[in-house]
């Protein structure tokens, strides 16, 4: 007699799933009513999330309309030929002539199904009008150039009409298919902005060779490269996201971590709970949440103006997502419903599902699970330590130990667990977040999120969820996939969910039954070859260098903030710039070539624009701030007319007239078209030494700061661009506080991150003071 035990999910109740003894009498099966409930349970969840996004995938599809209308128009058709009038202009009876003739199909019959055929048709059509519409009326932009405040009757038309056809309860993609397509400046134009752009930064010679250098350009190669880049933009969803995303990340064979990724930091003064398992229980639960509604496509569009939506594109690959490694370049991974994650503790790899029974597992059953990983105190396998370091070193060693070491066996599943998890969590064993009394706490923290020790976040993972050992957390985002701001948008549904929704007990534990009968954690097993293990430490040894020379400063600017900045009848972002410029000539001694952050997001596929924030107007304030001859109400009007220029500019960049995009997909179609461009070989290896972004606050309102002015965000930040130059990121947080992030390189002797942040302190006060001194005049 044999007796054969096969086990699964019943592991963790302690019992097998099945079982089965073979006797000369036959089989004798024994199944095991536990695992049989999970697996019902687990098909009908499957069935029901198959029907949700059935459902929702029709709704998109037919928005602005709804599947009801479909019933509405053949119902009105249906009735108008009861009264013997025809609206098909004998299309029906055409339509009806071409049916085939049966037994089946009486001549009623025909009549009615050929009716029915004409009103979808009919339908069809009004939907695609409705689009197109809806499309041409996104398409109109002079609102945005309109004075704040100030808003013209055509404007309010406009808004009317958009407001009407943009339908009721829209998903989040149902404007995908009206969103207008991002326009292809003309070559004069940007010729035109790009010498206004570099005028402030070259003297009158430099200047003239540039602008010969551009007007060979624009006469000799440039008409060439237009004609095919408008072809591309005919053809293409937008003519600049696949190539800004090939060769600007992917293609890139530099480390990425602290170069291109990115990170987001948690609550400023808030922690909910000091348990580390209990705050990662209670996160990964909202996000799993915010994965469901974003899966369903239920979240709802964002939207500017309240009307305006934006392209929710970038969204999709969120999660389940992985940056693979290539040796010429990498490529993008985006997996469906993935219903694991792997955590990272102490060297170790652990993977931890994400379901039980069909559902999604509550807060404190991933407690438990999270506890028990930092229960463990078992060692890391041989190269297991510091195995991340592979994704935080160069891209070609990484990829080629990838392809020599991880194709089989046991290292091939256990790197297929982390590349398929719907993300990577980190369970770190330091304490971080901003404590008032602990010097630098801000700066450790940032730079423990931007690369930690360089061994302990997976770079490539769409994101890695960082949990400190005091409750704090953080998240670091690869830049491929998406922009910060699509990463803000889940973070501060995540931090609200966690906070307002979910909460914790009173001894900080996650709410809910604890739930003892969950399968254990599966601990990830590695086979490391010393060869490969060397790979490792080498890959480490050049992260290390990178993560030991960024200099970072958190600077928290609470002296005002938006509410005063505006009441001045300025644009916070421009004020904000201006205080850049005046700190980087103050902390430098000149001007440089400045990068700011602007989305393009009301075109299908949009993603980002630069906006040149140093101008000839910007230097001008500058350089009378400077000039202590010069009167405030002079310098007052120099700052009003650089503020104005900024605007105009950011605006520009937002409805598609920007100068670099356009620019830069000129430069990779002559690389196509083999042709050779001075001009294009020049502007793109320019250097930015001050590259600044503005990070979204409130994209979904779920926190009144008023009500609860501790529950604000500490914002995000990023690395040097520039070997000897700055990276600002900031956040203006309610009214009375900007937070920003700033870093550069220590092996720089021009950049200090602590000092260019008390230059941008004292440049927002003397700006502020000059609308003081013009108050007191008037009064």
């Amino acid at each position: 007699m044999w007796v054969f035990n096969v086990t699964g999910m019943a592991e963790a109740h302690q019992a097998v799933g099945f079982q089965f003894t073979v006797t000369p009498d036959g089989i004798d099966l024994h199944l095991s009513r536990e695992v049989l409930k999970h697996i019902y349970l687990s098909g009908v969840t499957s069935w029901i999330k198959r029907a949700i996004r059935f459902k929702n995938g029709i709704l998109t599809g037919v928005y602005p309309a709804s599947p009801s209308s479909w019933l509405i128009a053949v119902i009105a058709i249906m009735s108008t030929m009861y009264a013997r009038i025809d609206p098909s202009l004998g299309m029906i009876d055409t339509i009806k002539r071409t049916l085939p003739v049966s037994d089946y199909m009486t001549v009623q019959t025909q009549t009615v199904l050929s009716a029915i055929l004409f009103a979808t048709g009919l339908w069809l059509s009004l939907i695609l009008m409705l689009r197109y519409i809806l499309k041409a009326l996104l398409s109109y932009h002079a609102w945005i150039f309109e004075s704040h405040g100030k808003m013209s009757f055509c404007t309010k038309l406009w808004l009317s009409l958009v407001k009407m056809f943009s339908g009721r309860r829209p998903l989040l993609y149902s404007f995908q298919a009206s969103l207008p397509r991002l326009p292809v400046p003309s070559v004069d134009d940007t010729i035109t902005r790009y010498l206004e752009s570099v005028r402030p930064l070259l003297d009158d010679e430099q200047y003239n060779q540039m602008e010969v250098v551009a007007n060979d350009f624009k006469r000799d190669e440039a008409p060439k490269l237009q004609k095919y880049l408008i072809l591309k933009s005919w053809w293409a969803t937008n003519y600049v996201s696949d190539w800004w995303e090939e060769y600007i990340y992917l293609r890139g064979r530099s480390p990425i971590m602290v170069n291109s990724n990115f990170y987001a930091m948690d609550l400023l003064y808030v922690i909910p709970t000091h348990r580390q398992a209990a705050r990662a229980g209670n996160v990964v639960h909202a996000m799993l949440q915010y994965r469901r509604k974003l899966e369903r496509g239920e979240h709802a569009p964002l939207r500017a103006l309240g009307v305006v939506p934006m392209c929710s594109y970038q969204m999709e690959r969120m999660f389940n997502t992985t940056r693979i490694p290539g040796i010429e370049t990498d490529f993008v991974q985006h997996l469906s419903d993935r219903k694991h994650l792997v955590v990272y503790h102490k060297g170790r790899f652990f993977k931890v599902w994400l379901y039980y029974g069909g559902r999604h597992l509550w807060p404190s059953e991933l407690e438990t699970q999270f506890q028990r990983i930092l229960d463990d105190t078992t060692e890391p396998q041989p190269g297991e330590l510091k195995l991340a370091a592979l994704t935080a070193g160069n891209r070609v060693p990484w990829a080629r130990a990838r392809l020599k070491y991880f194709s089989q066996g046991v290292n091939k599943a256990s790197l297929e667990a982390i590349e398929t998890s719907a993300f990577f969590l980190t369970l770190d064993d330091e304490e971080h977040g901003y404590d008032p009394d602990k010097l630098r706490s801000l700066d450790l923290y940032a730079k423990s999120v931007l690369h930690g020790k360089c061994y302990d976040r997976w770079f490539d993972k769409s994101f890695t969820l960082i949990a400190y050992k005091n409750g704090k957390l953080g998240v670091n985002a690869e830049h491929s996939w998406a922009d910060a701001p699509i990463v803000g948008h889940m973070w501060e549904y995540v931090l609200a969910t966690d906070c307002f929704h979910l909460g914790y007990t009173e001894e900080g534990h996650c709410k809910g039954d604890i739930n003892k009968g969950l399968p254990p954690t599966a601990k990830l097993q590695w086979d490391i070859p010393l060869e490969c293990q060397e790979v490792i430490e080498d890959s480490y040894m050049v992260a290390k260098e990178i993560a030991d020379d960024v200099d970072f400063h958190g600077c928290l600017f609470d002296e005002f903030g938006k509410g005063l900045i505006k009441k001045s009848r300025t644009s916070p972002d421009a004020f904000i710039q201006l205080a850049l410029q005046l700190a980087q000539f103050r902390d430098k001694g000149e001007f440089c070539l400045t990068y700011e952050a602007s989305m393009t997001r009301m075109f299908r596929e949009g993603r980002t624009e630069t906006v040149r924030s140093c101008t000839i107007e910007s230097t001008a304030f500058v350089r009378a701030m400077e000039d202590k001859n010069t009167k405030s109400a002079q310098r007052l009007d120099l700052f009003r007319k650089a503020a104005d220029k900024h605007q105009n500019m950011y605006r520009l960049a937002m409805t598609g007239s920007g100068i670099d995009r356009h620019l830069f997909c000129l430069y990779i179609m002559s690389k196509y078209l083999n042709i050779d461009s001075p001009f294009l070989k020049q502007v793109l290896s320019e250097p930015w030494r001050l590259s600044t972004s503005q990070t979204p606050q409130q994209q979904l309102n779920m926190v009144d700061i008023n009500k609860f002015p501790r529950y604000v965000g500490a914002g995000g930040g990023f690395g040097p661009v520039a070997d000897d130059g700055y990276g600002v990121s900031y956040i203006i947080v309610g009214e009375n506080l900007i937070t920003f992030h700033i870093s550069s390189k220590f092996s720089s002797p021009e950049t200090d991150s602590y000092r260019f942040g008390q230059n941008i302190r004292q440049a927002m006060l003397d700006i502020r003071a000059l609308f003081d001194q013009n108050d007191k005049k008037e009064m």
